[in-house]
């Protein structure tokens, strides 16, 4: 029998306008599950394989705000979640028409001294403009030489 996976090491809480527009957004559309929540206090705990997040409405139970907030939140970093295909996302986004921050490319970045990662991604923003960029993986390969 297998071991339970371990909890993440780090799994950032995203301070939201509205939990229940943010759960439509994250779960709805981009295949997360409500892994457990608190209603009363505007909180949900989020899962999409091993990525989890915790969502918490801003004005309701402990807000932990450091300087004054403004739109879009989060600026300055972007939430890196792999996935094992892009496609259902995406197809939930278009179909609610969605806009995308990034079109799908595939980019192929170095790794080591010898290889490369390549993967297909694209970014979105949530209801609150935290930027997400979902990813898919192509695998490794060597490192192709520039002429």
């Amino acid at each position: 029998m297998s071991s339970p996976a371990p909890d993440p090491a780090l799994v950032p809480e995203l301070l939201v306008s509205d939990t229940s527009r943010s759960i439509e957004f994250w779960c709805g559309l981009c295949g997360f599950e409500i892994a457990y929540q608190r209603p009363e206090e505007g909180f949900a705990y989020i899962t999409l394989g091993s990525a989890h997040i915790m969502l918490e409405q801003r004005g309701i139970g402990r807000n932990w705000i450091t300087a004054p907030l403004e739109n879009p939140l989060g600026r300055g970093i972007n939430f890196q979640i792999s996935v094992p295909s892009l496609h259902p996302i995406l197809a939930a986004l278009r179909e609610h028409s969605s806009p995308l921050f990034m079109e799908p490319e595939t980019k192929w970045y170095p790794i080591g001294n010898h290889d490369e990662a390549g993967v297909r991604q694209f970014l979105v923003t949530d209801p609150d403009g935290y930027l997400i960029r979902f990813q898919e993986s192509l695998g490794h390969r060597p490192r192709r030489q520039t002429p």
